[in-house]
């Protein structure tokens, strides 16, 4: 089977290597960037299976990136998962209509986490 790809994207490095040692243990191949900017590019380069995003990032948020991946065709096939410490409504709304697959509010449950990335992958296979 084939691994399936991850990149994590988040400015706050205790949460980035917390998501990638998670990921990887859960056996995903993992990359990680730490900017909107940086995401959207290792997107294009890499077409990850799902992005784990965060909202607010330096550079472009991760609504930006969200935005400009869904405007691109032929990364349809990529999930996006977004991470906020905003749980409000209107960020979670704002997040489903640009086209986020999935939304989950920092502090995270790891195994909530986990269980979310494993349904979001499943319904791409």
């Amino acid at each position: 089977m084939n691994q399936k790809k991850i990149l994590i994207a988040d400015d706050e490095p205790n949460i980035l290597i917390s998501l990638e040692f998670l990921m990887k243990r859960e056996g995903y191949a993992v990359a990680v960037v730490r900017d909107g900017t940086a995401a959207l590019a290792a997107i294009r380069e890499q077409r990850p299976d799902l992005v784990l995003l965060d909202v607010m990032m330096p550079g472009m948020s991760g609504l930006d990136v969200c935005q400009a991946v869904r405007a691109d065709e032929s990364l349809a096939g990529v999930k996006i998962l977004m991470l906020s410490a905003k749980g409000r409504d209107t960020d979670v709304a704002k997040g489903s209509a640009l086209g986020a697959d999935a939304y989950v509010t920092k502090p995270f449950a790891t195994r909530e986490l986990a269980e979310t990335v494993r349904r979001l992958l499943a319904d791409a296979a």
